[in-house]
């Protein structure tokens, strides 16, 4: 009898945990929906998947500073891991690429945040959205005060969060993800995709 308690109250438990932390998963868009959000009305969409060879991903890892996911410490995000194959997103206007738009998840405290930037065919970040999270105090990275910041970063920008980026108060980990996210996206463009 008491086994059966034991196991029951066990279930209970586990589901109880399951529940709770899909109660703090929040999808704000969907690929469709932010593809749309990033680039101009009207705009047609055309992904191009390159996958990374070694030498890509060495040098991607170096220009990151080390790794081309940001496991922070604090973070209780384990689930999210580094892809090999990058979609890279254009958006045609009269049939010629206008823009490009790169979509990433990185670790936040509480769970893996999925991101998207959009940029010019230079490089330069126009857009980034959040698109799904699972954090609790983070929800504030995805306001546009928070993510209006990296319009017109480049890769000669500093992108630090504060430096020139201004975190969200109590959500250091994910506005520390976000930024990272940021950089990713344009270093994964110029060494993936511009210089081939």
């Amino acid at each position: 009898m008491s086994r059966n308690l034991i196991f029951t109250s066990f279930t209970l438990f586990v589901v109880m945990l399951v529940t709770t932390v899909a109660c703090f998963a929040f999808t704000l868009l969907t690929k469709e929906k932010a593809l749309k959000q990033v680039f101009w009305k009207g705009a047609q969409i055309e992904t191009e998947k390159i996958e990374l060879s070694g030498d890509d991903l060495l040098i991607v890892e170096k220009r990151l500073g080390g790794s081309l996911v940001y496991f922070q410490e604090g973070s209780e995000s384990k689930q999210v891991e580094g892809k090999t194959a990058i979609e890279f997103h254009f958006g045609l206007k009269d049939g010629k690429k206008r823009g490009v738009a790169i979509i990433d998840e990185e670790p936040g405290k509480w769970g893996p945040v999925e991101f998207i930037t959009a940029m010019d065919l230079k490089g330069t970040v126009k857009k980034v959205k959040v698109m799904s999270y699972q954090e609790q105090r983070g929800r504030p990275i995805a306001r546009s005060s928070f993510m209006n910041q990296f319009r017109g970063k480049s890769s000669r920008s500093l992108m630090q969060v504060g430096k020139d980026i201004v975190g969200v108060s109590g959500a250091t980990i994910s506005s520390r993800a976000a930024t990272f996210s940021v950089k990713k996206a344009i270093v994964l463009y110029e060494e993936v995709y511009l210089k081939k």
